[in-house]
């Protein structure tokens, strides 16, 4: 895996191969990255990087500038990890957190401007997050929930769907209010 764009370009770093996660790869991660240069500022964007893992999402938004970065995963491995990298790369402005992605989201009295969710792709109630997260309030108004995918789930039905965009196997699906 590797750093795309920004401070950090090109710098590949080796998770351990133990973390329960499946990471974004790095085609993917490009192609949207490709649509939210076009979109956001990234040094003005506060982001919620929802299920990190890696911290592969988070590490590419600092890498270009984002200093407002909250990093959430359930275990303690993967929250391990992305701690020792941001010290690594003295990346500023991640803050990491072990929690439940769902009772954080009941805890959180923040907004952002950007929501990224990279849920496990067997989890059952992905469709459920987007309603979860706008009831909350957690978006700001013209904020983005990206939620990361498989081909075999749509989400275009969800309410505040905006679009949807296909990398491989991965679908990135837009929301927004």
């Amino acid at each position: 895996m590797r750093i795309i764009s920004g401070k950090h370009k090109g710098y590949r770093f080796y998770p351990p191969r133990n973390l329960p996660v499946r990471p974004t790869t790095d085609y993917a991660k490009s192609g949207l990255f490709n649509i939210l240069n076009n979109e956001f500022d990234f040094a003005t964007v506060s982001l919620l990087d929802l299920f990190c893992g890696t911290g592969s999402i988070s590490f590419e938004f600092s890498s270009r500038g984002c200093t407002q970065i909250t990093a959430i995963d359930k275990s303690f491995h993967c929250v391990k990890y992305v701690r020792e990298m941001t010290k690594t790369l003295d990346m500023e402005g991640i803050e990491v957190y072990k929690s439940d992605v769902f009772k954080f989201l009941h805890l959180c009295i923040d907004k952002f401007d950007i929501i990224f969710t990279g849920p496990p792709y067997a989890l059952r109630n992905i469709p459920a997050l987007p309603g979860k997260i706008f009831e909350l309030g957690l978006l700001n108004k013209e904020g983005w929930l990206i939620v990361e995918h498989s081909k075999q789930l749509s989400l275009a039905e969800v309410e505040h769907y905006k679009l949807s965009r296909s990398y491989g196997s991965t679908i990135f699906s837009i929301f927004t209010h």
